[in-house]
Formats: C-alpha cells, structure tokens, sequence
C-alpha cells in the first residue's frame, strides 16, 4: 500500500529542494514566483515577504492559464518557488506543477517551518 509520506519522498527525489538560504538568494535576484500554498488560517499567522498565496488545493487551476482561475504571475517558462507549512505539500505540489509543463520549479524543503528556524524575516 502506497502512503502519502511515500508520495512526498518520491516527489522530492524528482523536484529541486531548497534550503532556506538559497530561497533567500533567488529572492535577492529577483524575477521568481514566490507561492505559498498554505490555507488562509496559516497564513495569518506570517508568511514570506513577496508571496503569492495559491492554498494547495487552488493551485493547479490557478497555474494553468486555459481555467479562469489563472493568477497572474504564474507561466511555465518562469522561476517558481512553492512552500507550505513544512516541507510536504509544497513538494507534491512542485511535482505537479512540473507535469503541468513547468520547467523551473523548486520549493522550500522544510516549508515556512524551515524559514522561521533560520532566522529569516516574516511579514505579519
């Protein structure tokens, strides 16, 4: 039987993962689709500066540009950086994007988790 976790390492082992300071230095550079899969609620609780919110179970419709739920910013030729709360949604949802036809996705290997115990800055 197949599990959700089993799901989650597969997808890593097919995805980039990021530490929190190499998400950090793209950001520097500019020009990356930062998205935060996490639901509302997660949200208010902080989330990284420049996010694009896309909860987890929008994202597919609003990443392809034939639905009317497309959100700007998304297009398959650009750099686009996903995390959720630790690590697990934003990989599975990487992997997906990449079936969708995205060439140059990566996601926060830890999730916003990750981000807080670096020490890296939030907006509230």
């Amino acid at each position: 039987m197949n599990s959700v976790m089993g799901m989650v390492t597969r997808a890593k082992a097919e995805i980039e993962n990021l530490s929190p300071q190499e998400v950090a230095d793209e950001l520097r550079r500019g020009d990356v689709l930062l998205v935060d899969l996490r639901e509302p609620a997660e949200v208010a609780g902080g989330y990284l500066s420049g996010a694009t919110f896309a909860p987890r179970g929008m994202l597919e419709f609003h990443a392809d540009s034939a639905t009317p739920y497309h959100l700007d910013g998304f297009r398959e030729d650009r750099r686009v950086i996903l995390y959720c709360g630790s690590g697990a949604r934003s990989a599975l949802a990487a992997r997906s994007l990449q079936q969708l036809g995205y060439r140059d996705v990566a996601h926060l290997d830890g999730g916003y988790k990750a981000w807080i115990a670096a020490g890296r800055p939030v907006q509230t």
